[in-house]
């Protein structure tokens, strides 16, 4: 039995079952022990409900409630296999790893594509977790994975369809590709890292793959081209940085674009970034985690300015490794020096990209009162002006 609490603006607490009945705070029910509306208060402003676990009350997310009282409305009329895909996708953010930071609404959105069979194009900035985020899908659907790092990929004929040798005893001879037995096994999920930096090559080869009125591949430096035929249930997904920031990237045909459905991954906020680096470094002082997700808040909130003094922001990829380098000892300071401002224009002096991003660290850099601050934001504005 779930009983979920809730309180509509204005109104007051309220406890109400999955079959609909509203629950009386105070007063035990015929088949079930008392909900006191003290301990109804305190769950609720912790975002929680109850289920009924062998006569007791434990304490449950109102979220998974909420999902568990909407599979339960579900119309019955529906075709079995139906209700149980549009139950998985109900209850799939239950199965997001904690470290994964992504809306609800997202990674449904994630899940129902590659339990349909979609081409799914993961985009956003550099290190905000799309390699992740694929690979999650991959862990959370417990289905055949194959990986190719189209990026790294200097021969796409040889990495997509395969290789021909000569030895004397056989002559020529013809070493299909991982690619070929990875879309002929049923139900697999096949990740095609860095698509966008991949060679043209290797885009027009997946042309006829992916499409999904064709999906086949053919073998042509094998005898006769035999032609491949996507097995069924394999789902694609590709990552890719679009932008003029990524200038290793190729622009992509949109003809290649078109047989994606794209997933665009947020970039954190300091809250989820806070969250993230409190996941991965437990023991890491609480406030060095802050710092770090200031700096990289800042770098963020500089880049939605109408002339940002900066080219880009901080990654996730960044703020972890600087988390792992002051876990190790490093201070915020020697975090930034070889990690961050590395990654920023030293040119101009004083109006550098490099001397704007250090005004900023500077700001997270517990002061012992020994030192004199060296940058400041403000000031510099100020005598700008």
């Amino acid at each position: 039995m779930l009983v979920k609490i809730y309180k509509e603006e204005g109104a007051t607490l309220k406890a109400q079952a999955t079959n609909g009945d509203t629950i009386p705070f105070n007063t035990p029910g015929k088949d079930y022990p008392t909900i006191w509306k003290n301990t109804a208060q305190k769950a609720w402003e912790e975002g929680m409900s109850f289920e009924l676990v062998d006569g007791k009350w434990s304490k449950i997310s109102s979220k998974i409630v909420d999902r568990r009282m909407a599979d339960a409305l579900m119309p019955s009329e529906l075709p079995q296999e139906q209700l149980e895909l549009m139950s998985f996708i109900t209850k799939a953010p239950e199965m997001r790893p904690d470290v994964m930071k992504m809306s609800d609404l997202k990674w449904k959105y994630l899940i129902r594509c590659a339990m349909r069979g979609k081409n799914i194009m993961m985009t956003g900035p550099a290190g905000c977790g799309k390699t992740m985020a694929a690979k999650s899908v991959v862990n959370s659907l417990d289905r055949p994975d194959f990986y190719f790092n189209l990026g790294a990929t200097q021969d796409p004929r040889a990495t997509l369809i395969g290789n021909t040798h000569f030895n004397k005893e056989d002559g020529t001879v013809f070493s299909e590709a991982l690619f070929v037995k990875a879309i002929q096994t049923e139900n697999a999920v096949i990740l095609l890292d860095e698509l966008s930096r991949a060679h043209p090559e290797a885009h027009n080869i997946l042309m006829t793959v992916l499409d999904e009125g064709q999906r086949y591949l053919r073998l042509d430096e094998a005898e006769g081209s035999p032609t491949i035929k996507v097995a069924n249930g394999v789902t694609f997904i590709a990552t890719a940085n679009i932008g003029n920031e990524y200038t290793a990237t190729r622009v992509m045909d949109r003809a290649l674009i078109d047989r994606f459905i794209i997933v665009e991954m947020d970039v954190l906020n300091v809250t989820e970034e806070t969250e993230l680096l409190t996941y991965m470094y437990p023991n890491l002082d609480p406030n060095m985690i802050a710092g770090i997700a200031g700096i990289v808040s800042d770098t963020r909130t500089e880049m939605t300015t109408e002339s940002p003094r900066i080219s880009t922001h901080i990654s996730t990829r960044a703020s972890v490794e600087m988390a792992g380098l002051i876990y190790d000892g490093f201070s915020i300071e020697e975090a930034a020096m070889v990690l961050i401002y590395p990654q920023y224009d030293n040119a101009g002096g004083l109006d550098s990209e490099r001397t704007f991003v250090k005004q900023i660290v500077q700001k997270y850099i517990p002061n012992d009162g020994t030192t004199d601050e060296l940058f400041n934001v403000e000031d510099s504005e100020e005598s700008a002006e």
